[in-house]
């Protein structure tokens, strides 16, 4: 194992993940959808790990931290889009670590790994999990429990790059956006990449380019799931500030937060550099212009980049990717929560589509998760009566043994995934799957964005309205009330367990109380409590 490195081994580990990030720049833009759909993550992290790699070549040195300085001040120089930005924050607190060192020992990396991940949390506004913050935390955290065990650099780092990997594949299931996309986060998988070559420069190995083989599948977005309207503000506006006075950067970072979003701002001393999405780019530069003189403006307009993506996938039809099957069984399933996806997730679903009342799923959709989960047999768990149809459109065009439980609910769906058999066959655990869906009642609780006619009855507006296996119980304006009859009529029968998972807009401590009123009414029973965090309905509760 390599116990440590000097600044000419880090400067040729920096080139080659600059080598690495170009060779990916276009699989990581088709990835990006998050935090908008415009497919340009790949080429900001590129250009700016290589503006970076041009200074570290042009003045390398022997001294580590001296490096790592050339390549901090490079990347928040150079640094383009809100990728380039965090990716510049995770260097520089990296580089304040090492700053005073000669070589670099694992256990210095793992410092200066977390120091990394502490700097761009502090200063990103509102930091979103399953990104590229989410993998290097996940790193760091490996990378501080390995230095422990071995406190060589290669090492560290090694488990540190495999804990990231890990965590990139995780980051599809962490954030709604991706979820729905099906992709993993683009930025995390730009850091990955990067990561990939720095350790292959540690190791003696060149970094090659890997070629694609013509016509052959990769993972991408499909773009055309989101609109130029889904982009709430249309320009990407960065620039650096040549500081002339000590006028406060939070005021500046206030202001700028007041007009846009996905703001992230570095303060240096010396320079401010500033990337925030805003519809009106020259109020923020007039802004800024309060604090010195402005350098390496750009502006570009994300909704001619999505279109240009979307222009882009009609010249290069999406083709599928099929993973081959490698076990008997499978299962996909349609829900929506983070918590609801977790229950599915802990029960042994592969494959999870976003999606449930008001939100359906496409065909091509539910495709696509079948065509990833690695099965021969697999059930599919539509969850909603709605998606049904779409889901046994796939029997036909799947290779796979497709089976369409007709789950109308989530409970529904968690009871025929408890119902499953792994030591019976497709057929004997599809009518046992089926089966226990009878045997579940199912209560919703929502309320009335507008007035409208349910099952024959008129709602009226902001109503709060009960549901019980589909069909409309009771609406009222107390939610109270409603929430009462619905309780009192899912217990009339005594079952032996009760589950409810609360919205999430939805507190614990009012979840509680409505635990407490089912308890009440059906003492005997065992009741548990989840936040499903699920849109639309306020409650799911599920009774056997």
């Amino acid at each position: 194992m390599i116990e440590t490195i000097d600044g000419i081994k880090f400067a040729e580990m920096i080139l080659s993940g600059a080598a690495a990030i170009e060779a990916a720049r276009q699989p990581v833009n088709e990835l990006n959808v998050f935090p908008v759909p415009d497919g340009d993550t790949g080429t900001n992290m590129s250009l700016t790990l290589n503006t970076a790699a041009a200074e570290v070549r042009k003045q390398g040195s022997a001294f580590a931290g001296e490096v790592a300085e050339l390549l901090a001040q490079g990347l928040l120089r150079g640094a383009r889009g809100n990728s380039g930005v965090i990716l510049s924050l995770l260097f520089r607190g990296f580089a304040k670590r090492v700053k005073d060192l000669a070589v670099i020992s694992g256990a210095d990396l793992a410092e200066a790994f977390q120091d990394g991940v502490d700097a761009a949390y502090r200063t990103v506004m509102k930091p979103a999990e399953g990104t590229i913050l989410t993998v290097s935390s996940q790193a760091a955290r490996r990378a501080a429990a390995a230095a422990k065990e071995d406190a060589s650099f290669e090492y560290v780092l090694a488990e540190a790059q495999e804990a990231a990997l890990a965590a990139l594949d995780e980051t599809v299931h962490q954030n709604p956006v991706l979820s729905k996309a099906g992709v993993i986060d683009a930025g995390a998988k730009g850091f990955c990449v990067i990561w990939d070559g720095m350790l292959a420069a540690l190791r003696g190995h060149a970094f090659t380019p890997v070629e694609t083989a013509e016509g052959a599948a990769r993972e991408r977005a499909d773009f055309s799931e989101y609109t130029k309207e889904d982009i709430t503000f249309a320009y990407c506006t960065e620039f650096i500030i040549l500081r002339e006075n000590h006028n406060d950067p939070l005021l500046l970072q206030a202001f700028l937060g007041s007009v846009g979003d996905s703001l992230v701002l570095v303060d240096d001393e010396k320079i401010i550099k500033v990337h925030v999405h805003t519809n009106n780019p020259g109020s923020a530069l007039e802004e800024a212009l309060g604090y010195g003189q402005l350098t390496a403006i750009k502006i570009e307009n994300m909704r001619e980049q999505h279109t240009r993506q979307m222009e882009d996938m009609e010249e290069k039809p999406r083709e599928r990717k099929i993973v081959p099957a490698s076990r008997d069984f499978g299962f996909v399933a349609v829900c929506a929560g983070a918590g609801m996806a977790r229950v599915f997730r802990d029960l042994g679903v592969d494959a999870l589509i976003e999606g449930g009342q008001t939100m359906n799923p496409s065909t091509e959709d539910i495709l696509a998760g079948i065509d990833k989960t690695p099965a021969q047999n697999i059930f599919i768990l539509p969850n909603n009566k709605n998606i049904i149809m779409a889901a046994e459109q796939c029997v036909p065009l799947s290779g796979k043994n497709v089976i369409v439980l007709p789950a109308r609910s989530i409970p529904q769906g968690i009871a025929a995934m408890l119902a499953f058999d792994p030591s019976a066959g497709p057929e004997q655990n599809r009518e046992a799957m089926a089966g226990a869906l009878s045997g579940v009642v199912t209560g919703q609780v929502t309320y009335a964005a507008r007035e409208s006619s349910f099952d024959g009855k008129t709602i009226r507006e902001g109503e709060t309205l009960a549901l019980l296996d589909g069909q409309l119980l009771c609406s009222d304006r107390d939610e109270q009330a409603v929430i009462q009859t619905l309780a009192e009529k899912m217990t009339g029968s005594a079952p032996s367990y009760i589950t409810v998972f609360y919205g999430k807009d939805v507190s614990e401590e009012q979840a509680g109380h409505v635990k407490s009123v089912i308890s009440g009414l059906c003492p005997a029973a065992e009741t548990t409590l989840l936040d499903g965090g699920q849109p639309v309905y306020s409650y799911v509760i599920s009774a056997e």
